[in-house]
């Protein structure tokens, strides 16, 4: 028989040649021995059971931004809720908020970024050396509310091994599109088992350059913001330092960390009248701004190579005093504050009928409060105890992994927030008497009870399959239940689901609950496919999420002004004035609500060698989510594709890409459309070794056609745009 090739595939043949024997790319790593740190069973990507992705090395540097979520947001599945450039959190799979866990080398990051969108996450990403995604049994660790996933940002303050010499990194660089000027350092060193480490950075900017303006007007007729050109109130002028220590030996490891984090950065889409120093820069002492502090400490206790049914046994402990002051012409409005005390203890257990595992307890006690006259959430006291139990055992070709946690959380406010506000709603019987309802909450008490089972199959050396079912209880935070005023951040009056709103003839009535919120509960599926060579990394994941009771921020239409609730309609037809909206006037009422939910879809990505220095990459995710009653959940991301081409000779690496977000015309009521955009990236780094240190010498470009977009799962999307065209130029040293 006569085998014909197409002429495709003969020209392809010599590239395939040289794929045989490529070079590993400076930005790649090699995910057969990538080692999960936030999974206590110590597992490689390969080997879970729902699609965990790391971001490390070059790639972590290439892709680092001011924020965690605009740092993670080209990982599939991974988007940001974009509060402008100065905050933005991870959105996994359509699910933000306290359904994502993010944690600082295993501990909570203890800041109110779970509370509102508007507050930035507590973590620094400059001085990172791993930022880890990851769903499925091992979030049991974590929390039985981290639905969404887990996001793990590690860095070195905590020493894992010793060292005799001095190593580290140094990088600096400066970014056009904010005047942007960011340093940092990462040393490490130590002497027989003592180890130490020190990090620190810096980072200023202006205010944020943008394509045409501000805001977005959905009138032809109508103008948007007079001032273009720039984002006011974005600018973000940020320091910290860590430093820690440790005592390690093979049996014993000790290490002890302390963190300081200080920023102030700008609220956008609530600057008023400022005084300008240049073209695109203003004072934000005129604006409303955040001032965050931030001290951290962590404790952990590790013992190995233990006698008994037990091989180790692991204690880690960290301690946060967070807040941060929401400040308003010079005045302070409203402070959050954030005690955080956390505790976890467990165990690995040798093979027991061929299962391997951990069992431990987990202790978290929260107390956050918000002093003001714009604070929207009372002071709550929240602690939480559980157990939890991870096991895997390998049989032939299948590896199987299972999770239980069963938890206790309560929530206990302070009543005395609510008498402030009682005398503002009254609520009228059927003889039309007046008369002032008492809010009196008891404490909430949730029990809550998840598990997952999963199984990777390795279907040869190039191929596996892996399943993975997770159920879980989520007790719903104690700002969905108990929020009750004016957010200036996201420009909304919230009320959690501890209330209830009632309609009663022309009027609206805000009442407390009869009962307590429900639990979320969750069936999520997850399918993935992995293939794997020395040329090709491509791997495809399908998941459908089953929520019962889900908690969605519903805009209920109405709007408060003196204290009383109305239709919108009502406040536009009696033009009254908007002065107050910054001090909760005429702001949309947004409700806690509850409802069933499905999210559905996909995601995908692939890198190919296709020659010896060069390579394609691409990605695409997609999902959907819908309400019981048929209508979108709010402020979903839209599906998306990307892809990058990587050529890499000598000293020089050198790629461009594009990332394309298609239009979202799946919005829930209230909100409107959002155009697809596309935003173009491309880099050149130089490596240059030395006799003191590895150079790197790089310069970035996004978003360089300067294209206006709008993020769809932003509060702001008609505000505040992404920035426009930026080149970064910087300088990293390794040692």
């Amino acid at each position: 028989m006569k085998v014909r090739l197409s002429p495709i595939l003969l020209a392809l043949l010599p590239a395939l040649g040289w794929a045989n024997d490529k070079p590993v790319q400076k930005d790649e790593h090699d995910i057969e021995t990538l080692v999960i740190s936030a999974s206590p069973l110590k597992r490689t990507v390969l080997e879970s059971a729902t699609p965990v992705s790391i971001l490390s090395g070059e790639e972590l540097a290439q892709n680092q931004a001011a924020t965690l979520g605009e740092t993670l947001k080209n990982t599939p599945g991974v988007n940001s809720s974009y509060f402008g450039p100065v905050s933005s959190s991870p959105i996994i799979r359509g699910l933000d908020g306290p359904r994502i866990k993010i944690v600082q080398n295993g501990l909570d990051a203890s800041d109110a970024s779970r509370v509102g969108p508007d507050h930035s996450v507590a973590t620094e990403v400059s001085t990172a050396t791993q930022i880890e995604v990851l769903r499925g049994p091992a979030t049991l660790l974590y929390g039985s509310g981290a639905i969404g996933g887990v996001v793990n940002v590690v860095d070195n303050r905590l020493p894992q091994q010793t060292q005799d010499s001095l190593s580290g990194q140094v990088m600096g660089f400066y970014d056009t599109v904010a005047n942007e000027k960011t340093v940092s350092t990462d040393l490490n060193g130590g002497a027989g088992s003592f180890a130490w480490h020190l990090d620190a950075f810096s980072r200023k900017t202006d205010n944020f350059e943008i394509p045409g303006e501000a805001e977005l007007t959905h009138d032809e007729d109508e103008h948007g913001d007079e001032q273009s050109g720039y984002l006011e109130n974005s600018a973000i002028d940020a320091q910290g330092f860590t430093m820690g220590s440790g005592w390690i030996t093979d049996d014993f490891r000790l290490a002890l960390s302390y963190g300081r984090l200080e920023s102030d950065y700008g609220v956008p889409g609530h600057a008023h009248e400022e005084h300008e120093t240049d073209e695109h820069s203003a004072e934000t002492e005129e604006g409303v701004y955040a001032r965050l502090e931030q001290d951290r400490f962590q404790a952990i206790i590790d013992w190995n190579n233990l006698t008994g049914p037990f091989s180790a046994v692991h204690w880690h402990n960290g301690y946060t005093d967070y807040q941060h002051s929401e400040i308003e012409e010079g005045h302070v409005g409203t402070t959050f504050k954030n005690q955080t005390l956390e505790s976890r203890l467990w165990a690995e257990h040798k093979p027991l009928f061929g299962w391997e595992g951990v069992i431990g307890l987990h202790f978290n006690d929260v107390e956050f409060s918000a002093i003001g006259e714009e604070a929207f959430t009372p002071p709550t006291d929240s602690q939480s105890l559980a157990m939890f139990v991870l096991e895997e055992k390998r049989t032939g070709d299948l590896l199987w992994q299972l999770g239980l946690r069963v938890e206790k959380v309560r929530h206990q406010p302070d009543n005395a927030f609510f008498e402030a506000l009682a005398h503002e709603h009254e609520a009228h019987d059927a003889a039309e008497e007046e008369e002032e309802h008492e809010i009196h909450f008891d404490e909430q008490r949730y029990n809550s009870v998840s598990a997952s089972a999963g199984v990777v199959w390795s279907l040869d050396e190039h191929q596996s399959l892996a399943f993975n079912y997770a159920y879980s209880q989520r007790a719903p935070s104690a700002s969905e239940t108990f929020a009750f005023g004016p957010h200036i951040g996201t420009g909304t009056y919230e009320i959690g689901g501890g209330f209830a709103i009632h309609q009663h003839e022309d009027e609206y009535l805000l009442e407390q609950a009869e009962s307590k919120m429900d639990k979320e509960v969750s069936n999520n599926l997850d399918l993935t496919y992995r293939y794997h060579t020395d040329q090709w990394h491509a791997s495809v994941s399908l998941f459908y999420n089953q929520v019962d009771n889900y908690v969605f921020q519903q805009d209920t239409g109405l709007v408060i002004s003196d204290g009383h609730l109305h239709a919108h309609d009502e406040i536009e037809d009696s033009g009254e004035s908007e002065d107050g909206h910054a001090h909760g006037e005429d702001l949309p009422v947004f409700l806690f609500a509850q409802q069933d939910a499905k999210l559905y879809g996909f995601e995908a990505e692939m890198d190919w060698h296709f020659a010896e220095n060069w390579r394609i990459d691409a990605f695409t995710d997609y999902t959907r989510a819908k309400l019981d009653d048929g209508s979108n959940v709010p402020r979903i991301p839209p599906l998306r594709i990307g892809s990058s081409l990587h050529f890499e000779y000598d000293r020089w690496h050198a790629e461009a890409g594009f990332t394309h977000y298609s239009k979202q015309d799946k919005y829930a009521e209230y909100e409107t459309e959002t155009k697809g955009y596309t935003l173009v990236s491309a880099s050149v780094n130089y490596y240059l070794p030395t006799d003191l240190a590895d150079l790197t010498l790089f310069i970035k470009g996004d978003n360089l056609t300067d294209e206006e977009a709008r993020v769809h799962s932003s509060f702001l999307k008609d505000v505040a745009p992404l920035p426009g065209r930026a080149i970064r130029f910087g300088i990293k040293g390794r040692f």
